[in-house]
């Protein structure tokens, strides 16, 4: 179930981006228009992070997810209606919402559900649905056409409606609080704040999401200007990156848990690394040979920048004591969240100012880089150890 939370959830903002270049000529939209429907969703996201993490520790992981596809239904449902930019980031918006409450109520079973020496293979296995759903959305989303994208919306809608049924599964009854619980809520979610090692890890997650935004905010779209693909192509190398990221997501935690005992911050550097090599590499795509170019970075890309999440994950609930995880989880969102706010929109100014992608690309690449830098030397790793 936590898993099938997040391929509906990742439903709703993967087929918005890989429709992208339909939508965009739909509603008359700049390239700096469609990142901000991707930042509308992230504000959904940073706004709903610290809630939804409360939220799932009031009323249990699968009452919350419930709660959740409710927002994502009702912001596909609006997505439908929309006939400009306005409309579109509302709808998205409120989608934002939604999935802002998956991924703190998914941690959350990961973490209560699961002993230490396999936590993060777990948190690997439920963050396939992430992948799982992009690898849906590119299959659908590449047959768009104008006027027609509406429909495949739809259809999102009525699969998260299946999924939130699904969650009822997983309903438990709310375990009763102490009357102090409130205050103690709050307390915590202080606590984790007031941690400036949680503080640069929060940071790094916002630098490495800044490049995971714009990639799959944008591949399509770079991918039909820069190598003169069709939208099937397009659409292809989206899939590509996805069904690479479903392996990784499950392999890097198992690595993790087996091989490096545990430790987690030395496989994410390594994963920032080489993303931050693969999206610089992005500057050389271009028609002809360059669009098998395109399609090699999409699957190096999908094992890297696209598939760090799970380890951050496991890193965030391993930082802080047991008491803490629900609050350190929603904070952490909010970097990640805020990358993706921040990225999409300044990716395309960049483009919509110089005329080509080289410079959002790089750009990319070096905050990457920084992310890396900060995580290797500002951010101390407490390991699986941590009950």
């Amino acid at each position: 179930m936590l898993t099938l939370s997040h391929v509906t959830g990742t439903l709703h903002i993967t087929t918005l981006t890989v429709m992208a270049p339909v939508i965009k000529d739909d509603l008359s939209l700049s390239y700096a228009q469609v990142g901000l429907l991707v930042t509308a969703y992230s504000v959904g996201q940073v706004t709903g992070s610290i809630p939804a993490g409360t939220l799932s520790d009031r009323v249990g992981v699968g009452w919350a997810l419930v709660v959740a596809h409710l927002f994502m239904v009702a912001g596909a449902v609006l997505l439908t209606q929309a006939d400009g930019a306005a409309v579109a980031m509302a709808a998205m918006l409120m989608t934002g919402w939604g999935y802002a409450i998956v991924n703190p109520a998914t941690a959350k079973g990961v973490f209560d559900s699961f002993p230490p020496e396999r936590r993060a293979t777990a948190m690997g296995i439920k963050q396939t649905g992430v992948p799982i759903g992009g690898v849906t959305a590119a299959a659908i989303g590449s047959f768009a056409t104008a006027g027609g994208w509406p429909l495949i919306t739809t259809g999102v809608a009525i699969a998260t409606i299946a999924g939130g049924l699904c969650c009822l599964a997983i309903v438990e009854r709310p375990k009763p609080r102490p009357g102090g619980a409130a205050a103690a809520r709050s307390g915590t979610l202080r606590e984790v704040m007031r941690d400036m090692n949680i503080g640069r890890f929060v940071l790094a997650n916002f630098l490495y999401n800044f490049g995971q935004a714009n990639f799959f905010a944008y591949l399509t779209l770079f991918i039909r200007q820069s190598a003169q693909a069709s939208q099937e192509v397009a659409g292809l190398c989206y899939g590509v990156a996805q069904i690479f990221s479903v392996a990784a997501r499950l392999g890097w935690g198992a690595v993790s848990d087996f091989l490096f005992k545990g430790q987690r911050k030395a496989l994410t550097v390594g994963l920032g690394l080489a993303a931050a090599v693969f999206l610089a590499a992005m500057t050389q795509v271009a028609p002809g040979w360059g669009l098998t170019l395109g399609i090699g970075l999409s699957a190096a890309l999908g094992l890297t920048i696209a598939s760090y999440a799970p380890l951050m994950q496991t890193m965030s609930t391993e930082a802080v004591p047991g008491h803490l995880t629900g609050s350190a989880v929603g904070y952490n969102m909010v970097g990640t969240s805020m990358g993706s706010i921040v990225g999409p929109p300044v990716f395309g100014a960049a483009i919509d100012y110089t005329g080509a992608f080289e410079s959002g690309w790089m750009l990319c690449s070096v905050l990457v880089a920084a992310g890396v830098a900060l995580l290797s030397f500002g951010f101390r790793e407490r390991g699986a150890t941590k009950e």
